[in-house]
């Protein structure tokens, strides 16, 4: 878990509002307490690599949905891509971005945000990417030095909106690891 106490707290409050602002619909699927995740089982659902739908737009306004490896790191996804990728370029002129992390119909993990490099190219860096890139050399089993870093831009999905769902919130946390 890498995630401080205020980050806990932030991530709760987005969970909470985000769903206190959906619809009647959604609502009557998520319900507090029955069919959610707070912000601590959040986390310990999303250990390690989480395999997301990651939706971009283009420049003539449709949608592009494909799949990216996601990590979750202090509250936020870290994805990542090549430079040369279609949703590269769509992040690059426009940040708008949707994450969905799914196991079947046990759980749902629903994030509206934008997309923040982490790693520009011809800028400096965001300051949490040297810390982020460690956590994904070593998770990848990858050697600092080779080329894959800088052929690869990574963004933070800061978010504006988060729903997590399960259809048996206890059952799915009996079986994760304890972190």
């Amino acid at each position: 878990m890498f995630e401080t106490p205020d980050e806990l707290h932030s991530l709760q409050v987005l969970l909470d509002t985000s769903l206190a602002g959906s619809t009647s619909h959604l609502k009557s699927i998520i319900r507090p307490g029955e069919s959610t995740l707070g912000a601590e089982q959040v986390v310990r659902v999303c250990q390690g690599m989480c395999t997301l739908a990651i939706a971009t737009v283009t420049r003539r306004g449709e949608p592009r949905i494909s799949g990216a490896d996601g990590h979750f790191l202090h509250g936020r996804w870290i994805v990542g891509t090549h430079r040369q990728a279609a949703k590269a370029r769509h992040l690059a002129a426009r940040p708008g971005i949707s994450a969905t992390y799914m196991r079947g119909e046990q759980l749902g993990i629903f994030t509206h945000g934008h997309a923040v490099p982490l790693n520009p190219e011809g800028t400096s860096s965001d300051p949490t990417w040297p810390a982020i890139r460690d956590y994904l050399v070593n998770h990848y089993h990858g050697d600092s030095d080779d080329p894959f870093w800088d052929e690869n831009i990574w963004y933070r999905i800061d978010p504006t909106w988060m729903v997590a769902y399960s259809t048996d919130p206890t059952g799915l946390l009996d079986r994760q690891p304890p972190v």
